[in-house]
C-alpha cells in the first residue's frame, strides 16, 4: 500500500474511533445530566471554548509540535471529556469541556493540514494534479468518518436497551412530553427511567477505551510528516500574524453580505442543538426512554449523510436557491408540527419521521451554506470561514445556553423566528448579487453559483 495512502487510513480510522464516543456523548449529555441542566450547560461552555480555540490555537500548535502530535494531544482532550461524564458534576464537566473545545480546533486544523501536505507529496512523486489527489484523500476520510455517527448511538442504545428497569409511563406522565412539556429546566418530571449506574459506566468505559485506541493509533501507525515537506505549510501557517488573523475576521464584517448571512450562519448552530439537546431529551428520551435515543440519533446521521452526497451532486443543476427553500420549507414544516405533536409510544415512527426530515434540512445548510461563503468570498475565504465557524459556533453556545431555562415551544418559536430571518436576510443576499453580477449563460451561473470550498469541516 502507498505510504501516504497509508497514513489517510490511519488518520480517518483514529477519528472514527474518537468521534463514535464524542458523538454518541453528545446526543445523551441533555438526557444522562438533565439536573440543573448540566448536560447542556457542557456544551454551551465547550463551544464557547471552541470559539477561542479556532482563533489563537491550530497555528501555534502545529507549528510547536507538528500535525502528527498536535492530532494525538488534542485527541486526549476528548477523552477527558469522556473521563468526566464518569462522575458527572459541574466539577468536572464544565472544565473537561472545556479542555475539549480547546482541542476541537487544533485537532481539525491539523488533520486538513496533515491530509492536504500528503496529497501535495503524492501528486508531486507520482506527477499528478495535487487538487485531485487532495479531493481524492478527504473523500476516503470522510466516507469513514461520517459512519461515527451510527456506531456511537448505535453502541448506547444496545447498552441501554439491556436495562431491567423500562417502565411503561401512565399517559398523565406522557402529556409532560413535546412541545409543552412539564420540565422546570432542572429536572424531567416525567419519571422516564433511569439506566442504572452500571449501564452508564460500561457505556463510558467503552467510550473511554474507543478514544484511547485513537490516539494509540495515531501515536504508532501515523508517520511525522518530513521536515522539508511541512517546512512550506509552516511558513504558511506562520505568514499573517495571529492578531493579523484575527482582525480580519472581524473586518470581513464590512462586507454587508456577510451580515446578512449572520443568521442563516447561526441558525445552522441553533437547528442542531435542538436536535442533540432537546429533541432527544423532551420527545424521544421522554415518552420512549433513553435507549431509544441512539437510534434516533442514527436515523439522523444516515439521511443527513446521503443527503449530503445527494445534493453535492444534484445542485449544479438545482442550483442553491431551490435547495434552500427545500430546507427552509421543510425545517419549519417540522418545527411547526413539533409545536403541535404530542408524542405517545404507539407513534413509534413519527420519532424518526422528524430526525430524518431534519437531517435533509442539515445536508442543504452544511453543504450549501459552505458552498455559498466559497462563491461569495473567493477572494477572502480564510477570513470568511472563520466567520462562519464564529457564528455558527456562537448559535450553540447560545441554544446551548438557554435550553435549560426555557420551554420547549418557547425554544421552537425562536428557532422559527431565526429561521424566517435567515430566509429573508439570504433572499437579500441573492438579491444583491443578481444586481452586481453581468448577465452569464445559465450553464455557466450554475457553475458559479456551485463554486465551494475544497475542504470545509463541519464537525465538532
Amino acid at each position: 500500500m502507498e505510504r501516504n495512502f497509508k497514513n489517510v487510513l490511519v488518520i480517518s480510522f483514529g477519528f472514527l474511533l474518537l468521534f463514535t464516543a464524542y458523538g454518541g456523548l453528545q446526543s445523551l449529555q441533555s438526557s444522562l445530566h438533565s439536573e440543573e441542566g448540566l448536560g447542556v450547560a457542557s456544551l454551551s461552555v465547550l463551544y464557547a471554548a471552541l470559539i477561542f480555540s479556532s482563533m489563537f490555537l491550530p497555528p501555534i500548535l502545529i507549528k510547536k509540535l507538528g500535525c502528527k502530535w498536535t492530532i494525538a494531544g488534542s485527541m486526549c482532550c476528548y477523552i477527558t471529556f469522556s473521563l468526566g461524564n464518569f462522575s458527572a458534576s459541574w466539577y468536572t464537566l464544565i472544565p473537561t469541556s472545556v479542555i475539549l473545545g480547546l482541542g476541537g480546533a487544533p485537532l481539525w486544523s491539523a488533520k486538513c493540514t496533515y491530509l492536504t501536505i500528503a496529497g501535495n507529496a503524492y501528486a508531486e512523486k507520482a506527477k499528478r494534479s495535487g487538487k485531485d489527489i487532495i479531493n481524492q484523500y478527504f473523500g476516503v476520510f470522510f466516507l469513514i468518518f461520517q459512519s461515527s455517527g451510527i456506531w456511537g448511538n448505535l453502541i448506547s442504545s444496545l447498552i441501554f436497551s439491556q436495562a431491567s428497569n423500562k417502565v411503561e409511563l401512565p399517559e398523565e406522565n406522557l402529556e409532560c412530553c413535546g412541545a409543552y412539556d412539564c420540565t422546570t429546566g432542572t429536572s424531567n418530571a416525567t419519571g422516564s427511567a433511569e439506566p442504572s449506574s452500571s449501564l452508564i459506566y460500561t457505556l463510558l468505559g467503552i467510550y473511554t477505551a474507543s478514544g484511547v485506541l485513537a490516539v494509540l493509533l495515531i501515536v504508532i501507525f501515523l508517520d511525522q510528516i518530513k521536515s522539508d515537506q511541512a517546512e512550506a505549510e509552516k511558513e504558511r501557517l506562520e505568514a499573517p500574524s495571529f492578531w493579523a488573523t484575527f482582525l480580519a475576521t472581524f473586518q470581513q464584517l464590512k462586507d454587508k453580505r456577510q451580515c446578512l448571512l449572520i443568521p442563516l450562519t447561526m441558525y445552522s448552530g441553533f437547528e442542531q442543538a435542538f436536535l442533540s439537546g432537546d429533541y432527544t431529551k423532551t420527545y424521544v428520551t421522554c415518552a420512549l426512554g433513553i435507549h431509544y435515543v441512539g437510534y434516533v440519533m442514527i436515523c439522523f446521521s444516515a439521511v443527513n449523510s446521503l443527503c449530503s452526497l445527494l445534493f453535492g451532486k444534484i445542485s449544479q443543476f438545482t442550483g442553491r436557491k431551490l435547495l434552500f427553500a427545500l430546507a427552509t420549507i421543510t425545517n419549519a414544516a417540522c418545527i411547526t408540527a413539533l409545536l403541535l405533536w404530542k408524542p405517545h409510544p404507539k407513534q413509534l415512527a413519527v420519532f424518526f419521521v422528524f430526525p430524518a426530515l431534519w437531517g435533509l434540512s442539515d445536508a442543504v445548510w452544511q453543504t450549501q451554506t459552505n458552498g455559498l461563503y466559497g462563491a461569495l468570498f473567493e477572494k477572502h475565504k480564510e477570513a470568511a470561514f472563520a466567520n462562519y465557524r464564529l457564528w455558527e459556533s456562537l448559535g450553540f453556545v447560545i441554544a446551548f445556553g438557554y435550553s435549560p431555562r426555557l420551554q420547549v415551544h418557547t425554544k421552537l418559536y425562536i428557532l422559527l423566528a431565526v429561521l424566517a430571518l435567515a430566509a429573508v436576510m439570504y433572499g437579500v443576499v441573492e438579491h444583491l448579487e443578481e444586481r452586481s453580477s453581468p448577465r452569464a449563460p445559465p450553464a455557466a451561473a450554475a457553475e458559479k453559483e456551485n463554486v465551494g470550498p475544497l475542504t470545509q469541516d463541519t464537525h465538532m
